[in-house]
Protein backbone atom coordinates (compact mmCIF):
# COMPACT_ATOMS: atom_id res chain seq x y z
CA UNK A 1 0.00 0.00 0.00
CA UNK A 2 2.97 1.99 0.47
CA UNK A 3 3.30 5.14 -1.93
CA UNK A 4 5.79 8.17 -2.28
CA UNK A 5 3.18 10.63 -2.56
CA UNK A 6 -0.28 12.12 -1.79
CA UNK A 7 -2.00 14.45 -4.22
CA UNK A 8 -4.95 16.86 -2.67
CA UNK A 9 -7.78 17.79 -4.93
CA UNK A 10 -6.00 20.88 -5.88
CA UNK A 11 -3.41 19.19 -8.13
CA UNK A 12 -6.27 17.76 -9.69
CA UNK A 13 -8.37 20.80 -9.91
CA UNK A 14 -5.48 22.83 -11.68
CA UNK A 15 -4.63 20.06 -14.15
CA UNK A 16 -7.73 20.91 -15.48
CA UNK A 17 -8.42 24.47 -15.05
CA UNK A 18 -6.23 25.78 -17.57
CA UNK A 19 -7.49 29.73 -15.85
CA UNK A 20 -3.60 29.39 -14.63
CA UNK A 21 -1.27 28.07 -16.79
CA UNK A 22 1.62 27.72 -14.49
CA UNK A 23 -0.70 25.57 -11.89
CA UNK A 24 -1.35 23.61 -14.70
CA UNK A 25 1.52 22.61 -16.22
CA UNK A 26 3.01 21.79 -13.07
CA UNK A 27 -0.05 19.76 -11.36
CA UNK A 28 -0.07 17.92 -15.12
CA UNK A 29 3.75 16.91 -14.45
CA UNK A 30 2.88 15.64 -11.25
CA UNK A 31 0.02 13.41 -11.71
CA UNK A 32 2.07 11.77 -15.38
CA UNK A 33 4.59 11.35 -13.38
CA UNK A 34 2.94 9.59 -10.13
CA UNK A 35 1.04 7.41 -12.97
CA UNK A 36 3.94 6.33 -14.82
CA UNK A 37 6.23 6.09 -11.80
CA UNK A 38 2.90 4.18 -9.89
CA UNK A 39 4.14 6.33 -7.48
CA UNK A 40 0.98 8.53 -6.36
CA UNK A 41 -1.77 7.69 -4.27
CA UNK A 42 -5.08 9.48 -3.27
CA UNK A 43 -7.60 8.29 -0.56
CA UNK A 44 -11.63 8.06 -1.62
CA UNK A 45 -12.08 11.82 -0.05
CA UNK A 46 -9.90 13.52 -3.15
CA UNK A 47 -12.44 11.11 -6.08
CA UNK A 48 -15.22 12.70 -3.80
CA UNK A 49 -13.84 16.13 -4.06
CA UNK A 50 -13.09 16.18 -7.77
CA UNK A 51 -16.27 14.71 -8.59
CA UNK A 52 -17.74 17.43 -6.39
CA UNK A 53 -15.85 20.17 -7.94
CA UNK A 54 -15.89 19.40 -11.33
CA UNK A 55 -19.41 18.63 -11.70
CA UNK A 56 -20.43 21.86 -9.58
CA UNK A 57 -17.35 24.58 -8.76
CA UNK A 58 -15.32 24.19 -12.07
CA UNK A 59 -14.70 27.19 -13.80
CA UNK A 60 -14.47 25.23 -16.72
CA UNK A 61 -17.18 22.88 -18.64
CA UNK A 62 -16.45 19.30 -18.30
CA UNK A 63 -19.49 16.79 -19.19
CA UNK A 64 -19.89 13.80 -17.50
CA UNK A 65 -18.51 11.41 -19.42
CA UNK A 66 -15.40 13.28 -19.43
CA UNK A 67 -15.56 13.55 -15.50
CA UNK A 68 -15.88 9.47 -16.26
CA UNK A 69 -12.94 9.33 -18.23
CA UNK A 70 -10.86 11.37 -16.37
CA UNK A 71 -12.30 9.43 -13.00
CA UNK A 72 -10.97 5.99 -14.39
CA UNK A 73 -7.70 7.30 -16.50
CA UNK A 74 -6.64 9.19 -13.68
CA UNK A 75 -8.50 8.94 -10.06
CA UNK A 76 -8.94 5.63 -9.93
CA UNK A 77 -4.90 4.19 -10.84
CA UNK A 78 -3.91 6.52 -7.72
CA UNK A 79 -7.00 5.26 -5.41
CA UNK A 80 -5.53 3.77 -2.66
CA UNK A 81 -6.74 4.36 0.99
CA UNK A 82 -10.32 3.89 1.59
CA UNK A 83 -12.55 5.31 4.54
CA UNK A 84 -11.90 3.27 7.96
CA UNK A 85 -12.91 3.56 11.20
CA UNK A 86 -8.99 3.83 12.14
CA UNK A 87 -8.03 6.63 9.32
CA UNK A 88 -11.35 8.87 10.75
CA UNK A 89 -9.59 8.16 14.38
CA UNK A 90 -6.15 9.07 13.12
CA UNK A 91 -7.95 12.60 11.59
CA UNK A 92 -9.04 13.23 14.58
CA UNK A 93 -5.91 12.89 16.74
CA UNK A 94 -4.11 14.98 13.78
CA UNK A 95 -6.87 17.64 14.26
CA UNK A 96 -6.35 17.94 17.66
CA UNK A 97 -3.07 18.09 18.29
CA UNK A 98 -2.04 20.42 15.12
CA UNK A 99 -5.46 22.15 14.71
CA UNK A 100 -5.83 22.14 10.99
CA UNK A 101 -9.31 21.69 9.57
CA UNK A 102 -10.62 18.31 9.40
CA UNK A 103 -10.99 17.68 5.84
CA UNK A 104 -7.50 18.60 5.74
CA UNK A 105 -6.71 15.77 9.08
CA UNK A 106 -8.27 13.10 6.97
CA UNK A 107 -5.98 14.15 3.86
CA UNK A 108 -2.76 13.67 6.00
CA UNK A 109 -4.46 10.91 7.75
CA UNK A 110 -4.38 9.03 4.28
CA UNK A 111 -1.01 10.58 3.22
CA UNK A 112 0.09 8.62 6.55
CA UNK A 113 -1.66 5.07 6.26
CA UNK A 114 -0.14 5.05 2.55
CA UNK A 115 3.44 5.70 3.86
CA UNK A 116 3.64 8.37 1.64
CA UNK A 117 6.91 10.68 2.28
CA UNK A 118 5.43 13.88 0.45
CA UNK A 119 2.14 15.25 0.35
CA UNK A 120 1.39 17.78 -2.22
CA UNK A 121 -1.05 20.54 -1.82
CA UNK A 122 -1.50 24.12 -1.45
CA UNK A 123 -3.97 24.11 1.75
CA UNK A 124 -0.81 23.15 4.26
CA UNK A 125 2.05 24.70 5.35
CA UNK A 126 4.95 24.39 2.75
CA UNK A 127 7.84 22.19 4.14
CA UNK A 128 6.05 21.65 7.15
CA UNK A 129 6.81 17.99 8.51
CA UNK A 130 4.14 15.85 9.93
CA UNK A 131 5.89 12.12 11.05
CA UNK A 132 7.39 10.93 8.17
CA UNK A 133 5.14 13.41 5.63
CA UNK A 134 6.71 16.41 4.18
CA UNK A 135 4.19 19.35 2.62
CA UNK A 136 4.57 20.94 -0.36
CA UNK A 137 3.36 22.92 -2.31
CA UNK A 138 3.98 22.33 -5.75
CA UNK A 139 2.68 25.38 -7.24
CA UNK A 140 5.04 28.39 -5.35
CA UNK A 141 6.66 30.16 -7.93
CA UNK A 142 10.40 30.86 -7.06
Amino acid sequence: MSADAFLDTNVFVYELDRTEPYKSDTASRLIASALAEDSGCISYQIIQECLSTFMRKARIPISVADMRSYMHNVLIPMYRIPATVALYERGLALHERYGFAIYDCLVVAAALEAGCRTLYTEDLQHGQQIEQLRIVNPFLVD
